[in-house]
């Protein structure tokens, strides 16, 4: 099934005016005889800030993926930084999913960082050492990991090993940040880091943030639009116009109930119990 009353939506800036970050028209993902999502058309903006929601399986990192050029689209179109996908990304810049580091990993926090210059290269450095070295820094200072710069990943917390991934993710300048579930396994006050990061190098830098999340509410108050992805179905608006009871129940094609405490979201199924991190229906993993 296609957008069910899809909503189109730019922010201030005049569409058509400015090229998009991120295009997708008339999209669609099949894997075999089961559909992700058809007739997606997406447009995100210079410096806009979308979350991607929606339970286990709907497409969420599958989405990224084609953005990366890691999967095709089983139909339409998809342009990145107006390349298509895999083309030139070179100022795309992506953060994975948390996973702690073990404790031997022989890597200093700049080496990690550093590959998100020229990690993808091969061993050919495009800077010299000093240029690298201050992008770098920079990098590092821009996240508040300049003290453990030179500490072994490994022996970092999980929360300051996540600000090294998205230093790394930062490092390279990029005008499209991927960030696939950069929220997991966080506490909620390196949530709210994280998140403030990420919102800090778009508004300065102009740059689009694409926010796959099972944690809504630490970005809920940053985000320009939600697409919401289920069942093969999907919305796009606003979170005031598709956090509702009304949008997502009919995207379930159940009753849900959408609860608003004060500035959080609780997504609540039919004979579910209250979601756990506010609002996804079933618990946390890949999409």
């Amino acid at each position: 099934m296609t957008a069910l009353d899809a909503t189109t939506h730019t922010p201030d800036l005049a569409a058509g005016t400015v090229a998009p970050a991120i295009e997708l028209s008339s999209a669609r993902l099949a894997l075999g005889e089961r559909v992700l999502w058809d007739g997606l058309d997406l447009r995100v903006e210079p410096g806009e800030f979308i979350a991607v929601l929606g339970p286990n399986g709907s497409g969420k990192t599958t989405l990224l993926k084609v953005l990366l050029g890691q999967r095709a689209l089983s139909g339409g179109t998809v342009s990145v930084d107006g390349a298509p996908a895999g083309a030139r990304n070179t100022r795309i810049g992506y953060i994975p999913q948390q996973q702690t580091m073990d404790v031997e990993t022989p890597l200093r926090a700049r080496d990690l960082v550093g590959l998100g210059l020229d990690g993808h290269r091969l061993g050919l450095r495009p800077f010299g050492w000093r240029a690298r070295r201050d992008r770098i820094d920079a990098a590092l200072e821009a996240v508040g990991a300049t003290a453990y710069a030179n500490m072994p990943v490994g022996r970092l917390s999980g929360g300051e090993q996540q600000r090294l991934r998205v230093a790394q993710a930062l490092a390279g300048d990029p005008t499209v940040l991927l960030c696939d579930e950069p929220l997991l396994s966080l506490d909620l006050a390196n949530q709210r880091v994280v998140s403030r990061l990420i919102d800090r190098r778009r508004l300065d830098a102009g740059t689009a943030v694409l926010f796959v999340t099972h944690e809504i509410n630490p970005v809920l108050p940053l985000v320009d639009r939600v697409l919401y992805l289920v069942n093969g179905k999907f919305r796009i608006g606003p979170p005031s116009e598709v956090m509702t009871t009304e949008v997502l129940s009919q995207l379930y094609g159940t009753q849900v109930d959408v609860l608003r405490i004060r500035d959080r979201i609780v997504v609540v199924g039919a004979d579910e119990p209250p979601a756990h991190c506010g609002h996804q229906l079933d618990g946390p993993g890949h999409g």
